[in-house]
């Protein structure tokens, strides 16, 4: 085994909330108006000169405001950054019909936003679970106020302590709909395998299915029911409770609960994902990297709305991580050229017609019966192992062990099967 030094995030909570609520809102209040301000900030300047400001030249023009004040200045040089960023990733898409970052408003109220203290804005007491968060100038001003909001917290995960970590870079302060909860980013050593497994396994990422994977002699299938059981509940939830001035109190609640859920079912997912591979002796995966699949065609507005939904680079980002720990390596595999739902992975013929019906996969040529899911899997496959010797007439692309999520559990067991 060898130490590798990685970036995770611990979540905590904080356990003298009552004391401390009323400073976190201050400021995440403040985050939210700075963001308006930058955000109008930037209309006024790409109104003048058809130029959309970078997030150092926000800063630069902001600096000086009163509101800049309301926080410590590398969480307010934060924020700015932040919508610097949003305005990026709208302005890459190169889509006409997406709209740019917005105000930060529910009606004539601003929400809580989260607020980032860099490492001049916390200092840790890991001895006692505490972390002090610097205020701003402004916040500051009263004659009884103290110059730091003294947080006490307990990390949610039970294996895992801050006296552990090498450093922590950030900390964060999040509104979960209910309550204030800290985020630490952290840089923390990790044991890896220093003689990863000979086998190579391939994954395609979907959405009916959310994973399928073929390790050649064996494969394994996750449904993603969960997903979208939590999809249309809460949409329909949120409309119900629609406000009339955009969404209400009670909207963003339940979207911000349905992201958690999101959250937490791909953390369990890729780290289900990874531990099979494991011990299957598995030393490289190759993912399908669908990344321009929303540029390709118009799927209509169900079918938009889906790919829309669809968390893929979230999911790889997460197997990623997670494999490196096991001294996995992983490969994208882009899917534009490869066509690997409509071949054959034992004979290679390529056609529309072999995908029967949704799911199933029968080749005209060679009679393989699969998974369509499962044999584009195993093309995948197929690209880091060009000439894989295992016999595919077994029937496991045709029958793989089916993965499911278990809601009352938070994670992915075996499907119980049928005895005759």
């Amino acid at each position: 085994m060898s130490n590798q030094v990685v970036t995770r995030t611990l979540k905590a909570s904080v356990t003298n909330h009552s004391q401390v609520s009323d400073d976190l809102d201050s400021h995440g209040f403040a985050a939210s108006k700075l963001w308006n301000i930058g955000r109008w900030t930037i209309s006024r300047v790409w109104d003048a000169i058809d130029h959309i400001p970078s997030a150092d030249e926000l800063c630069s023009y902001l600096k000086n405001h009163e509101r800049y004040a309301d926080l410590h200045s590398q969480s307010s040089q934060r924020v700015l950054q932040e919508l610097g960023e949003a305005f990026v990733s709208w302005y890459e898409q190169d889509d006409p019909d997406a709209n740019p970052p917005g105000y930060r408003k529910h009606g004539d109220e601003h929400p809580r936003s989260t607020v980032t203290w860099k490492n001049k804005g916390f200092k840790l007491d890991t001895e006692y679970n505490r972390v002090r968060l610097s205020k701003g100038t402004n916040m500051k001003e009263s004659r009884y106020a103290a110059d730091y909001i003294l947080c006490e917290y307990t990390i949610q995960a039970d294996d895992q302590t801050l006296s552990d970590v090498e450093t922590v870079q950030t900390v964060r302060s999040v509104w979960t709909g209910n309550q204030w909860e800290l985020h630490f980013v952290c840089e923390m050593q990790i044991e890896t395998s220093e003689s990863p497994g000979e086998k190579t396994a391939g994954v395609d990422l979907g959405i009916c299915n959310t994973a399928a994977v073929s390790i050649g002699d064996e494969t394994l299938l996750y449904p993603g029911n969960a997903l979208k059981e939590d999809t249309h509940y809460f949409r329909h939830e949120e409309y119900n409770t629609e406000g009339e001035n955009g969404p209400s109190n009670e909207a963003q609640r339940l979207r911000q609960k349905k992201s958690r859920r999101q959250d937490h079912f791909l953390h369990a997912l890729s780290k289900d994902i990874v531990e099979q591979c494991a011990t299957r002796n598995v030393g490289t995966i190759a993912i399908g990297h669908p990344k321009k699949i929303r540029d390709d065609s118009d799927w209509g507005r169900h079918g938009n709305k889906r790919l829309h939904d669809w968390a893929f680079e979230t999911l790889l980002s997460h197997i990623e991580y997670k494999a490196e720990e096991r001294g996995i390596s992983i490969e994208r595999v882009p899917e534009g050229g490869l066509k690997t739902s409509k071949t054959c992975c034992e004979c290679g013929t390529e056609a529309d017609s072999n995908r029967v019906e949704r799911g199933l996969y029968v080749c005209s040529e060679c009679d393989l019966v699969a998974n369509s899911d499962l044999n584009a899997a195993e093309n995948m496959r197929a690209t880091v192992t060009p000439s894989p010797s295992q016999d595919r007439s077994n029937g496991c692309l045709a029958q793989p062990s089916v993965r499911l999520f278990d809601k009352s559990t938070g994670r992915l067991r075996p499907q119980e099967q049928v005895v005759p």
